[in-house]
C-alpha cells in the first residue's frame, strides 16, 4: 500500500491505501506506547471487518505488540462489491503486502486469522509468499458441516451467477455467549451478512485445497477453537492433529468448556525454532 491518507478513530489509527486491484483499502493500526516487541496482523472472518477487533488490537498494543488489521476485499469500507471477491488469491495478495511492510521493522511478525481469516492465514502459511514468524488460528474455517450436494450447488451457482448474494445460514445468537455481540453485529452498518456465490464457492474450494496440503505447514502455529462453536465445527481444526506423527510438533487439547465438547488447542513448533 502507498500514499496513505490518515484519520483518527477513538481507539485506532485508520489509514487508506490501494490493493493490487487498485481499490481503496482500509487499514487499522493499534500503536504501542514505546517501540513494539512484535507486530501482529489480524485477519477478520467473512461478513465482518477490522473495526470489530478494536478490543483485541488494543489489548495487543497494551502488551507491547503493535497490531494491524485490514478490511478484506468485499468487506467493511474497502472499495468494491460487498461480500464478493473474484479470486481467493486476492485475499493472500493483501496479506502479503502487509507482511512485507511489517518485515521491514526487523521484529517478529505474527499472522492471526479468525474463521474465514483463519483459512486465509492457513492458505497463506502453506504458500511460498513472504512468511510471518508465527501463525495463530482462531476457529479457522478449514472444514464445514454442509452436505456435499450443497457445496456442489454453490459451485454451480457461482458459474451461473457469481455475484448472486447468498444470506447467512445462521442466527446471530450463535456468534457468542454474550447476546450483546449478536446485537452489535446486527446493528453494524458495515456488515453485509452472507456472501456472493463466487466468494462462497472459493471458500469451499480453498478449504479442500488447503487441507490437502496441510502437511506443508512449516510455520510455528497456535490453533485455538472453542468446543461450542456452531459456525465452524471444531473438527475442522482437528486436521492439524494429522501433523502429529512428526516428532518435532507438540499438541495440547483443552478440557471441556461450559459443558460443551471442549476446546481444541493445537501448538505446532518446528524443532529448529525451539
Amino acid at each position: 500500500m502507498s500514499a496513505y491518507a490518515l484519520a483518527m478513530s477513538a481507539a485506532s489509527l485508520i489509514d487508506y491505501g490501494a490493493n493490487r486491484k487498485g481499490n481503496r483499502q482500509t487499514r487499522r493500526q493499534w500503536l504501542t506506547d514505546g517501540p513494539p516487541r512484535a507486530l501482529v496482523l489480524l485477519i477478520h472472518g467473512i461478513a465482518e471487518h477490522s473495526g470489530r477487533y478494536e478490543q483485541v488490537g488494543a489489548q495487543f498494543a497494551a502488551a507491547g505488540i503493535g497490531a494491524i488489521s485490514i478490511d478484506q476485499r468485499g468487506h467493511g469500507t474497502t472499495e468494491g462489491p460487498k461480500g464478493h471477491v473474484e479470486t481467493f488469491d486476492g485475499f493472500l495478495d493483501d496479506v502479503e503486502d502487509q507482511i512485507t511492510q511489517m518485515r521491514a521493522f526487523g521484529i517478529p511478525v505474527i499472522l492471526l486469522g479468525h474463521s474465514m481469516g483463519g483459512l486465509v492465514s492457513t492458505s497463506y502459511g502453506i504458500s511460498d509468499r513472504v512468511a510471518p514468524d508465527l501463525l495463530v488460528l482462531s476457529g479457522p474455517a478449514l472444514g464445514t458441516d454442509l452436505p456435499g450436494w450443497q457445496i456442489t450447488a454453490v459451485s454451480k451457482l457461482a458459474q451461473l451467477s457469481p455475484k448472486l448474494f447468498v444470506g447467512p445460514p445462521f442466527e446471530t445468537e450463535v456468534l457468542s455467549r454474550d447476546p450483546e455481540v449478536g446485537k452489535a453485529y446486527t446493528a453494524d452498518p458495515l456488515i453485509k451478512a452472507g456472501g456472493s456465490a463466487n466468494l462462497l464457492a472459493h471458500l469451499m474450494s480453498t478449504m479442500a485445497s488447503t487441507v490437502a496440503r496441510i502437511d506443508e505447514l512449516a510455520i510455528p502455529t497456535l490453533c485455538l477453537h472453542g468446543g461450542d462453536d456452531e459456525l465452524v465445527p471444531t473438527a475442522a481444526s482437528e486436521v492439524l492433529e494429522g501433523l502429529m506423527p512428526d516428532p518435532v510438533l507438540a499438541l495440547v487439547r483443552a478440557g471441556p468448556s461450559n459443558g460443551g465438547a471442549g476446546a481444541l488447542c493445537v501448538l505446532l513448533r518446528r524443532a529448529d525454532t525451539a
